[in-house]
């Protein structure tokens, strides 16, 4: 699993995450990774930023740091195009249904190669912060972690109709703070309904799950999305990215063999990553973004890469 699709660093996002993005990127390549995908946070209303973020950061501020970002971005794409591959993106927020403009305003500004669909907030209120915000946000839901799954999963449901990312954020991340996060979806029919909803219509337009490490590092048993989702949208012919969802250079590739080894649990036998190709005539994955190309290759050979041998 030399390829990850998620990383933030704390130039680009202050408070949430650590260390400079050259730093993360030199450490992706010490690593031995083929692709590093870029995707710091998009521009949020002020009163979405988590609390950890500065608080002086208002959206015109916020404005200009993405424009920074983008401009370092490239910057770092090709000082160091002859040993790692980088597509650069962002990470949406989907927090009301005004968020969609935000995140116009984020393609339309600068020539992202992709963008990462994400949902954080339920009900406006940070889900993967701390438990205090996940109870007031269960508390407007109605009480229950079974009725906020319903509102997440629907919320999620309202980012992939309007804009039908290219790749999906941590699927199931609203299980990180819940009561149980290694419970089965399946306890609850019209959450699994919901799922299975929203898994229909990304396999439909082509999406692609990414299997995230984070929740490992956070102490959950499986990635995001959890075996019984994957193997769901396996039988839907869905497709699986890799990411650590770094928020510094010590979670780069951080539990990516325990992630191997979920993958024959999950039975999932091939990965596929995308890569920056400007002067391919590959075909074109998505296209709003003509410079991304989709690989892939077999689990057995991805569990030859000399990869292996350089990461925890």
């Amino acid at each position: 699993m030399p390829f990850s699709h998620h990383s933030h660093s704390g130039q680009f996002c202050p408070g949430h995450a650590v260390d400079s993005l050259e730093g993360v990127i030199q450490t992706a390549i010490q690593k031995g990774m083929r692709v590093f995908c870029l995707t710091e946070h998009m521009p949020r209303d002020s009163e979405d930023l988590y609390p950890d973020e500065p608080k002086t950061n208002t959206l015109e501020v916020m404005w200009e740091n993405e424009a920074a970002y983008f401009k370092e971005a490239t910057r770092l794409r090709e000082k160091y195009q002859s040993q790692i591959n980088i597509p650069i993106g962002f990470e949406c927020d989907w927090i009301r249904p005004s968020s969609l403009d935000l995140i116009e305003t984020s393609l339309n500004n600068h020539p992202f190669d992709f963008f990462m669909g994400s949902v954080h907030h339920v009900h406006t209120i940070p889900i993967d912060f701390d438990k205090e915000f996940y109870r007031k946000a269960r508390k407007v839901a109605g009480g229950t972690d079974e009725q906020l799954f319903e509102d997440y999963f629907d919320s999620q449901y309202k980012l992939l109709t309007a804009l039908k990312p290219p790749v999906i954020g941590h699927f199931d991340l609203i299980r990180l703070m819940s009561d149980d996060p290694n419970r089965s979806f399946k306890q609850w029919p019209q959450v699994w309904e919901k799922i299975l909803r929203n898994l229909d219509f990304i396999a439909e337009y082509g999406g692609i799950l990414e299997l995230n490490s984070a929740s490992l590092r956070k102490g959950m048993s499986e990635p995001y999305p959890k075996a019984e989702i994957c193997k769901e949208f396996l039988a839907r012919n869905g497709r699986f990215c890799l990411s650590d969802d770094s928020h510094g250079i010590h979670h780069v590739a951080l539990n990516y063999k325990r992630v191997l080894d979920f993958l024959d649990v999950a039975g999932i036998t091939t990965i596929h990553y995308l890569s920056y190709e400007p002067d391919s005539a590959a075909p074109v994955f998505d296209s709003r973004f003509p410079h991304l190309k989709v690989n892939s290759i077999g689990v057995e050979d991805l569990k030859n890469e000399q990869f292996w041998n350089l990461c925890a």
